[in-house]
C-alpha cells in the first residue's frame, strides 16, 4: 500500500533583516525619487525607462532569490508589496502629469487601491489582518507594471516608440481590467468574512 504524499507547508519567514532579497527591495524603493527626478525635472524618457527596467528586474530577482537562498523574512514580505503598491500609484500620477496617460484611468488605478484599503478595518473587525493573494491579483500588477516601461519607451522619438507605445496601452487595458476585478473579488471575500465570523471585542 503506498503512502499519501504528506501536504507541503510553505517555510516559515524569518526575522532577518539583512538579506539579498530585502536589499534589492530596499533599492526598488529608493529608485523612486529617481524615476520621478528624471521623468519630471530633467524630462528624459529614455533614462526613466532605464530606472524602470531596474526596478522591474530587481523585482523579479528579489522573489527567485528568497527562494534560492532559503532567505524568505518578514521584512521582505512587507517590502516587496509595498514598492509594488507605490510604484502602481506614483508612476500613473507621473505620467498623468506628463499627460501620457488620461487622468481618469489614473483615478481607476489609484481609487482601486484606495477602496482595497478600506476592506483593512472591516478584515481586523474579524480579527482577520489580510485576505489570501489572489492569482489574478498577481496578474494584474504584472502587467501594470509590465505597461509602464512600454508606455515610457513609447515616448522615444523614432521607430523604438512607434512600436512600443501599442504594447504599452494594451498591457495597461488588460491590467487595469484585471486590477478593477480583483477589487471586485477583495471585496466580496470580505463582506463575507463579515458575515460568517464574530467580531472580535477588544
Amino acid at each position: 500500500m503506498t503512502e499519501e504524499p504528506s501536504p507541503r507547508v510553505a517555510p516559515e519567514k524569518s526575522d532577518a533583516i539583512w538579506t539579498v532579497p530585502n536589499a534589492l527591495s530596499v533599492l526598488r524603493l529608493a529608485l523612486i525619487p529617481v524615476f520621478i527626478w528624471l521623468l519630471m525635472v530633467e524630462e528624459s524618457a529614455g533614462w526613466a525607462f532605464v530606472v524602470l527596467f531596474v526596478s522591474g528586474l530587481t523585482d523579479w530577482l528579489d522573489g527567485k532569490l528568497a527562494r534560492w537562498l532559503g532567505q524568505s523574512s518578514k521584512l521582505g514580505a512587507l517590502l516587496d508589496p509595498a514598492a509594488d503598491r507605490l510604484y502602481v500609484i506614483v508612476i500613473p500620477i507621473c505620467f498623468g502629469l506628463r499627460e501620457f496617460v488620461p487622468w481618469w484611468l489614473i483615478a481607476v488605478i489609484v481609487g482601486r487601491d484606495v477602496l482595497l484599503f478600506a476592506t483593512a478595518p472591516l478584515l481586523a473587525s474579524r480579527g482577520v489582518r489580510a485576505l489570501p493573494t489572489l492569482y489574478v491579483g498577481k496578474a494584474a500588477t504584472f502587467a501594470l507594471m509590465s505597461s509602464f516601461p512600454w508606455l515610457l519607451a513609447g515616448q522615444i522619438d523614432g521607430l523604438v516608440g512607434t512600436i512600443t507605445y501599442p504594447f504599452g496601452w494594451a498591457f495597461l487595458l488588460w491590467g487595469v481590467g484585471l486590477y478593477v476585478w480583483t477589487l471586485v473579488l477583495y471585496w466580496i471575500q470580505t463582506i463575507d468574512v463579515i458575515r460568517r465570523m464574530p467580531s472580535v471585542r477588544a
